[in-house]
């Protein structure tokens, strides 16, 4: 196992409690878990995170992305997915690194260099990567953690390690898509507006010609970019996000499960239970 990996499993070895945990560093968190978990529903909001060890499945829109060791995921707008922990156990934890996607922070380092590449084009990069992280990627990884055991380093060396991160990332097959965090004007700046709006209003009824207001596009502009950008319809988005509230309310056991059907926008239980079910794997009552 590379070096740099080894040093970035030590530390969040020392950082992490069992669970999510975040740390001194603003917008850096670690994880670490000995056990495998069920597939839940989630809001990935825009990050960069590694995995130093196990694996994980995450599932956008049907398809199933798998990452494991040395791999890293990144998004760039808020997406509904549904993730579980698939390998994990007491000699080989899982193991993760999250670094929230600053757009202030990326557009001062394409302020001061121009940023890698050139215009984005006509379509609109995927919101959601997985690859493989360069020597130079978890070299500066490992360096940021090392701050951890350092706080009075963190305010003065921080700031430059991630900065020295996100030009690893603009510079990777990512690239394109965070490029356009940081210009405010871009075209995924303006899909976010629209985004947003959805997740704020999952539950009341959608037309699409209002996001396409929302973002400053033409109704049929709007669907294909959304589409490119988040490989889901807008319609399709939303149901992800009001199936995620779902299944997050079921699993309180406060609630029927026709109630939480309406409550999260479906007039129909029939329909909720069949989405769920084609969503979970399971009807919302297996979950109660």
């Amino acid at each position: 196992m590379d070096h740099r990996l080894l040093d970035i499993r030590q530390a969040i070895t020392r950082h992490a409690r069992d669970g999510l945990t975040a740390t001194a560093l603003p917008g850096l968190s670690v994880l670490r878990t000995t056990r495998t978990t069920q597939p839940t529903g989630d809001v990935l909001e825009p990050a960069f995170a590694l995995v130093a060890g196990g694996v994980k499945h995450t599932v956008l829109n049907g398809e199933v992305h798998r990452y494991g060791t040395g791999e890293y995921l990144v998004a760039t707008v808020d997406l509904p997915v549904v993730g579980s922990i698939v390998a994990a156990d007491e000699n080989e934890p899982f193991m993760a690194v999250a670094l929230a996607l600053n757009p202030g922070r990326i557009a001062s380092l394409l302020l001061d260099t121009g940023g890698p590449g050139g215009p984005s084009g006509a379509h609109s990069p995927s919101a959601f990567g997985v690859g493989h992280a360069s020597p130079q990627l978890l070299d500066a990884l490992a360096r940021l953690l090392a701050l951890l055991d350092h706080p009075a380093d963190v305010a003065a060396l921080g700031a430059g390690i991630e900065r020295e991160i996100l030009w690893r990332l603009l510079n990777g097959p990512q690239g394109a898509t965070i490029r356009q965090i940081g210009l405010a004007d871009s075209r995924l700046a303006h899909l976010t507006r629209a985004i947003r709006w959805v997740r704020d209003h999952y539950d009341q009824p959608l037309r699409v010609a209002d996001l396409a207001a929302i973002a400053a596009m033409s109704p049929s502009s709007f669907h294909r970019h959304f589409l490119a950008l988040t490989s889901m319809t807008p319609l399709e988005y939303q149901k992800q996000l009001r199936l995620n509230e779902a299944r997050m309310r079921l699993l309180t056991g406060r609630h029927d499960v026709a109630s939480v059907g309406f409550s999260v926008g479906y007039a129909s239980p029939s329909q909720f239970s069949r989405e769920y079910r084609r969503m979970f794997g399971t009807p919302p009552s297996q979950t109660v």
